[in-house]
């Protein structure tokens, strides 16, 4: 049976008339009297009991219109389900960001999102560039908000902000920073994957500097672990000026003068999978805000 079916049975089982129902559903008496029919006969049993030129519901038709109104009322339902995620009413917004973008940058963006579409829940997972990267590649994540990472071919990337990082340490430096300073220094980094790490790596790089010439007193999960390392006095770091900022204001941490060129966070999607509703929303109000 269909629900267009039972829709017409429910229909006339209320009125006992197939006119009155014909009427009220706004389709001809003949195809009333077929969609009876054709339920009927495919389960050969009788719904109404004919008495003179009227129809009456009888036990079995009683039986049915329990359920067929319930069924009818679960469908509704469905139909309002879909709706709500078609109008942003309710959903679910899979992200995944690293550890810089996901700690300091996409905070305020969530609060604006949730307060444009409270019936969207927003679930978050933060990790370093590479395991982001993934999550969006096996569909853990939706979208993916990172910094420094490569290309992927399964992957689209696209730039949705500019970072600047700083090179800091607890005490007061020298008026330039040369080669020889930094091969020098101790070192605190982030571990090897990392979006902080392969940007400071990049900047090595321009300053003809190999990674291995580094003295590296520590390599540490975090962002937060690096800069209390640093404020502690074990070495010097680069790391975006959204980390560093209030140990800055505080006197805590001082940077020192390497001309570092900003770098950009970048979103990332897996190619040829259309993004949800939800994902569109955010992503539009991300290039609304830049």
């Amino acid at each position: 049976m269909t629900l267009d079916q039972l829709r017409i049975f429910v229909a006339v089982a209320e009125r006992e008339h197939v006119t009155r129902a014909a009427e009220a559903l706004h389709i001809t008496q003949s195809a009333v009297s077929a969609a009876i029919a054709a339920l009927e006969a495919r389960h050969d049993v009788r719904l109404f009991d004919r008495v003179g030129r009227n129809i009456v519901l009888n036990d079995v038709g009683r039986a049915l219109l329990a359920e067929a109104r319930a069924t009818l009322a679960q469908a509704a339902g469905l139909d309002d389900l879909l709706a709500g995620f078609r109008g942003l009413e309710r959903g679910t917004l899979r992200l995944a960001a690293s550890q810089t973008v996901g700690g300091y940058w996409l905070p305020r963006m969530l609060h604006d999102f949730r307060r444009r579409y409270p019936g969207i829940a927003v679930a978050l997972d933060i990790a370093n560039s590479e395991r982001v990267a993934e999550q969006v590649s096996t569909g853990e994540a939706e979208l993916g908000l990172v910094e420094g990472l490569a290309d992927q071919a399964d992957l689209n990337r696209w730039p949705i902000a500019d970072d600047h990082m700083l090179l800091v340490q607890a005490e007061a430096g020298p008026s330039r920073i040369d080669a020889g300073w930094i091969r020098s220094a101790d070192w605190v980094l982030r571990e090897a994957g990392s979006g902080t790490r392969s940007s400071f790596e990049a900047v090595l790089a321009t300053l003809g500097i190999d990674p291995a010439e580094l003295h590296v007193a520590l390599t540490l999960p975090s962002n937060e672990a690096v800069r209390s390392a640093v404020i502690a006095g074990a070495g010097a770091a680069v790391l975006s000026t959204l980390v560093v900022g209030s140990a800055l204001s505080a006197g805590h941490l001082h940077a020192l003068p390497l001309d570092i060129p900003p770098r950009r966070f970048f979103g990332l999607r897996p190619r040829g999978r259309p993004a949800s509703r939800a994902a569109e929303a955010f992503l539009a109000m991300i290039e609304q805000k830049h």
